[in-house]
């Protein structure tokens, strides 16, 4: 039988405690780095709190907070959480949730988005809906998911994603979107990491170090969006994480997850799709819509090989743009080039395959290699489709990566 006197704590507490996130480390193996020590992590460690108070064990809750905070005095919603269940243990109401201090509106906001597990855990058999194929030059893919400030680490193995690791991080004061320079929104799109910029080079705000993205990429400045300094990056040392928006654009989060998301991410420069919504998608449904799409890519390739220039052009949409070309102009380019060709080789590799975060389209991104009778290159190539009125597929976009 459970000690009489927790059955008060735990109605008092239940408004935050039910916010909180369960056990969102567990749904997958954590990130270690070679310097990391064998405790459990902080999140783990406040959740594993949690599910002792909801199975009604409030003193092996309070032990475990009591170590967390010592550990990590600057984890502030642990803090509150301690408090909370001291107060309620000694007969008194605890911290509200309608306070009027603004850092306390902060915590409570973080505690609900640390909400479910069901949210934050994909149903068995599923992958994230935004990731049809991932080359394999890519063995790691982090996927944020904007609205419930998560990011979601996945290893790449032979194609197939298994999620390896996921923490809480915050984002922008104004939410996502970006669109221009000031607008503090974070980006919704896909990006690369570009690099590391250690602590020694940023001030403190940046914690741990940072890892910046290619924003804006390609299709940000097709579509005339501003700003710059996009990076997935740590937080001052005088808290353990900041509010769920509270940056000018970046996403922060924790820097010992900083610390050791950077090892996966770093030197294989990582897709990060920032996204609006993350579908997950049963694996048999991902992998027919994959293969439905190469197909099509499949096609398209073949008639260019063949010089079969009409064909070929009929993978372009009317709305078709490329290097200061129209589709019209695109159209005359390519037949009067065509027209001198005996023989076209054309080759893809490194074919990874998305589902553009916050737009009605595909993203191709492969390495195109052409070799004809008196030319050849090798280019990364990005290609855009979206459907027309009759719901064909059509490239209505292609560029080369910088």
């Amino acid at each position: 039988m459970h000690e009489r006197h927790w059955a008060r704590p735990r109605r008092l507490a239940a408004g935050l405690l039910l916010a909180l996130l369960p056990i969102a480390w567990a749904a997958a193996a954590p990130v270690t780095s070679p310097k990391q020590s064998n405790k459990a992590a902080p999140e783990t460690e406040l959740v594993s709190a949690i599910e002792d108070l909801r199975a009604g064990n409030g003193r092996r809750a309070l032990e475990k907070l009591a170590r967390l905070t010592q550990e990590q005095p600057n984890f502030r919603l642990a803090q509150l959480l301690y408090a909370d269940l001291l107060a309620s243990r000694s007969g008194k109401p605890g911290i509200m949730p309608d306070a009027e201090d603004p850092a306390l509106k902060d915590l409570y906001d973080e505690a609900r988005y640390r909400d479910s597990q069901a949210r934050f855990t994909p149903p068995p058999g599923t992958v994230p809906g935004n990731v049809l194929k991932l080359a394999a030059e890519y063995p790691y893919l982090v996927v944020v998911d904007l609205p419930n400030a998560r990011l979601d680490l996945f290893e790449n193995r032979a194609g197939d994603l298994k999620l390896i690791h996921s923490h809480y991080v915050g984002i922008a004061r104004n939410g996502f979107g970006k669109k221009a320079s000031g607008d503090l929104r974070t980006p919704v799109g896909i990006y690369h990491i570009t690099g590391w910029k250690s602590d020694d080079q940023l001030p403190e705000l940046y914690g741990g170090g940072a890892l910046p993205l290619n924003y804006p990429n390609l299709w940000d400045r097709f579509r005339v969006k501003t700003g710059y300094g996009i990076w997935l990056h740590g937080v001052p040392r005088v808290t353990y994480v900041r509010a769920p928006r509270s940056s000018e654009g970046c996403v922060t989060m924790a820097n010992d997850d900083l610390v050791a998301l950077k090892p996966y991410v770093l030197s294989t420069n990582a897709p990060v799709i920032l996204s609006d919504k993350v579908d997950w998608v049963p694996k048999a449904e991902a992998a027919r819509e994959r293969d439905s799409f190469l197909a099509r890519i499949e096609d398209w390739r073949r008639k260019w090989q063949a010089i079969d220039t009409e064909g070929y052009l009929g993978f372009y949409g009317e709305d078709f743009t490329t290097d200061g070309m129209n589709k019209t102009e695109f159209v005359a380019h390519k037949r009067r080039v065509n027209a001198t060709k005996h023989s076209i080789d054309v080759q893809t590799e490194d074919m990874s395959l998305y589902r553009y975060p916050g737009e009605p389209m595909m993203l191709a991104e492969f390495t195109l290699r052409y070799r004809s009778d008196n030319f050849s290159s090798t280019a990364k190539k990005q290609q855009y489709w979206r459907q027309n009125a009759k719901g064909e597929w059509k490239i209505f976009r292609e560029e080369n990566l910088d």
